[in-house]
């Protein structure tokens, strides 16, 4: 009986050891995995077998997979720009993925048991971190592959005999701000995603262009150059001998008026111009000035001899010859004109010089003196003397019969000669074949009318020499 119960004892230890030892080994097993820092068999995470991997393996591998995806940015349907994440400026921030991870294996080895018989299944968000300096350096259309060319406006040019548009040019350049907006939100939602995403793709879109802010077509542009070509090879080349005034398509466009759509030359305009011009080349009814034969400088405050410029007239045919849009060169349209001019000086060489005094006179033509030669002039009385001043010589005819003095009695006259060149109230240069002498101090007793009597000979050449408008200087 005592054996038997003995060796029941002797069983029982056994046993019991054995459940120790079996427990002891459970207990061991579960306190090896629990500080393995090994996720259990049959574990995912976020779909990823993570079975007897560490945090760091698994954090390694989320880390590589969610940060893979790349931004193509298109343009016109060629990729101008690829970027990584980070070179956008999204990266993992690893410490709190790495936290996340540690969590799950944490809780897993709160669930020992059942996490070793079921393995479990885990979810965490990837979370990335966002630098806003890097992703606006990084998504700028200075980095496309594509070159930018700016957008240009629509513009009326002149190639020197007409104006025409240039077409505006569209270009491609864009503000980068609104092109990081539609990245951004793009970026932002592949982040978000609780899986790995393939790579994105932006298309730049045209409304972000920059467009021109005139076109070819615009309607004022457009009426301007209609407008400018209708007067743009005008060009008016008024002559003063070898002086010239010249009025072109650079003075009559700021004379242009545009009124919608009506263009013309403004008459105020055209009228200070010619009035203006009127004033440096008029020469009549000035005080003038010349140098006599003998040196002296005759000033004669009374001309009837110049140029004067019809202000009203000339202002028609100005405007006559821009519509007409050609070169035109031509003298002013005069009021009065003289013999001969180059620029002020219209007496350019060609003229009578006439001393009273000295009854002598000069003829020149072109600088040169033709002839001189003694005359006889006017009484000087009783209204016969010779008038002094500039004049023109009216016309001249030969053969011409003279007659004045109202009648036929002594003081009256009716001759005929053979040259005769009036200029002033009915006295003129004349051949008096009646004469046998001239000069001296003949005029004073013996004096004509107010005529410059002249030799014949002297009178001839004069008279081949002078034609209508010749000016004729005299003076005491």
């Amino acid at each position: 009986m005592k054996k038997k119960k003995k060796k029941g004892v002797i069983i029982l230890m056994i046993v019991v050891l054995i459940l120790v030892c079996a427990l002891g080994g459970v207990a061991y097993f579960l306190y090896e995995k629990a500080n393995s820092g090994l996720f259990f068999e049959e574990t995912t995470l976020n779909d990823y077998d993570v079975s007897e991997k560490t945090a760091k393996e698994v954090l390694l591998m989320l880390k590589n997979d969610y940060s893979a995806p790349k931004l193509e940015i298109r343009e016109k349907g060629e990729t101008v720009l690829t970027l990584t994440l980070e070179e956008l400026g999204y990266t993992i921030d690893e410490m709190k993925l790495l936290s996340e991870i540690q969590d799950c294996m944490r809780s897993q080895n709160l669930s020992l048991l059942l996490s070793l018989f079921e393995g479990n299944e885990y979810e965490i968000t990837v979370p990335f971190q966002y630098d806003e300096e890097t992703f606006k350096k990084a998504v700028s259309s200075q980095n496309f592959s594509a070159a930018r060319i700016a957008s240009e406006d629509a513009v009326m040019e002149f190639n020197g005999e007409e104006y025409y548009i240039k077409p505006e040019v569209y270009g491609n350049e864009f503000d980068d701000a609104d092109l990081q907006v539609i990245v951004k939100e793009v970026l932002d939602k592949l982040v978000a995603a609780d899986r790995p995403q393939p790579d994105a793709q932006v298309d730049v879109p045209e409304a972000l262009y920059f467009i021109p802010a005139v076109t070819q077509d615009d309607t004022e542009m457009n009426r301007k150059m209609n407008a400018y070509n209708k007067y743009c090879k005008a060009s008016v080349t008024h002559t003063f001998g070898e002086e010239t005034m010249t009025i072109d398509w650079d003075t009559i466009q700021d004379w242009l008026v545009m009124e919608d759509d009506n263009a013309y030359i403004s008459e105020d305009a055209m009228y200070e111009y010619v009035t203006a011009m009127a004033a440096k080349y008029d020469t009549l009814y000035y005080e003038r000035s010349f140098t006599a034969a003998d040196g002296r400088t005759i000033t004669l405050s009374s001309n009837d001899y110049g140029y004067q410029i019809d202000i009203d007239a000339e202002v028609s045919q100005l405007l006559a010859d821009i519509e007409s849009n050609t070169k035109v060169e031509r003298e002013p349209v005069y009021a009065v004109s003289g013999f001969s001019r180059n620029g002020r000086d219209d007496l350019n060489g060609n003229y009578v010089e006439v001393n009273l005094t000295a009854q002598h006179l000069w003829l020149y033509r072109n600088g040169s003196l033709v002839i001189e030669s003694d005359f006889v002039s006017g009484l000087p009385k009783n209204g016969r003397e010779t008038a002094t001043g500039a004049f023109p010589i009216a016309f001249k005819a030969s053969p011409y019969n003279l007659k004045g003095g109202g009648g036929s009695g002594s003081g009256s006259w009716d001759v005929n000669v053979q040259y005769w060149m009036p200029f002033h109230d009915g006295q003129g240069l004349h051949d008096a074949s009646w004469r046998s002498s001239f000069g001296g101090n003949i005029y004073q007793t013996d004096g004509s009318h107010g005529c410059v009597n002249l030799p014949s000979n002297v009178a001839a050449v004069i008279y081949e020499n002078v034609d209508a408008n010749f000016p004729i200087l005299l003076y005491k």
